[in-house]
């Protein structure tokens, strides 16, 4: 898959103004930060569905980690970015091993990170927009989740309105 674009299919579990706690509903505070190749020690290769490793080392793109403010040692998630000069293009997406499935321990990674990419497009004067390829069976998840809007095909992109919407929501 190194040439062609992959299919971005993460499920939005809740969008919150953070990530919850799924035992308790509590919510904790969280940090995006890039990730360096320091930070590889933290991405052990088979908790992962990705090569992240390999997605670090692409100087084209941009890996950014979530972490909750009070334990930067865990990462929750994990998004690739790259810029294109007027939107940026999410590559790829995910969470963490022990944040997917039914036995999840964190709601809201997902719709954190794409809320973070949508910052960065505004921050770079991209007026907020970010487009991703989706797996064909998300296409209507994220449209009716993110105000996602089709370009064409599974094409899609998150306009200005739809970005600062998830801005606003994760207070970023």
């Amino acid at each position: 898959m190194s040439n062609e674009k992959r299919r971005i299919g993460v499920v939005i579990d809740k969008l919150t103004n953070s990530i919850e706690l799924v035992a308790t509903g509590d919510v904790f505070n969280t940090i995006i930060t890039r990730a360096t190749t320091a930070d590889k020690r933290l991405i052990k290769r088979k908790e992962w569905l990705f090569d992240w490793h390999r997605e670090i080392a692409n100087t084209k793109r941009e890996v950014y980690r979530l972490m909750t403010e009070n334990n930067a040692d865990i990462i929750q998630g994990l998004i690739c970015l790259e810029d294109k000069g007027d939107h940026l293009y999410m590559h790829l997406i995910e969470s963490a091993a022990f944040n997917r499935g039914r036995r999840k321990t964190f709601l809201g990674v997902p719709g954190n990170l794409i809320a973070y990419a949508c910052k960065l497009a505004f921050d770079r004067g991209h007026d907020g927009f970010v487009a991703f390829t989706a797996k064909t069976a998300l296409v209507e998840h994220y449209r009716k989740e993110l105000g996602a809007t089709v370009i064409h095909g599974t094409l899609m992109h998150l306009d200005s309105l739809a970005a600062r919407n998830l801005v606003q929501r994760y207070k970023l």
